[in-house]
């Protein structure tokens, strides 16, 4: 992995990582070099290897994507929706954090 491009090694080979038996998954694809990755949903797997086969197989039958990543379920934080005003609403007085000040050039796509 490099720091330009987090995926596993050209060769395909990913990290290992044993979860108990029928652990659940979440797939990640990304459609083409230069866009991120999205989530597509989800696997069930005893380990990372299989995870990727089944994901592969289940995601990208049509040759939709690039690059997939896969990640236990339970190792995945998130915020509540009830928590959205307390939580996000330091960063709205923050309006350089946007990139609405800037024009986006005639012809520039996947920006």
């Amino acid at each position: 992995m490099s720091a330009a491009d987090p995926t596993p090694a050209a060769s395909g080979a990913a990290r290992t990582s044993a979860a108990p038996a029928g652990t659940v998954w979440e797939v990640f694809v990304r459609p083409r070099r230069g866009l991120s990755h999205q989530h597509v949903g989800s696997v069930h797997a005893a380990d990372a290897q299989l995870a990727l086969r089944r994901a592969r197989d289940l995601y990208t039958r049509r040759g939709e994507g690039v690059s997939i990543w896969v990640v236990p379920g339970g190792a995945i934080s998130a915020t509540s929706p009830d928590e959205k005003d307390p939580y996000f609403a330091p960063a709205a007085d923050k309006t350089y954090r946007h990139p609405t000040f800037y024009q986006l050039p005639e012809g520039v796509k996947n920006l």
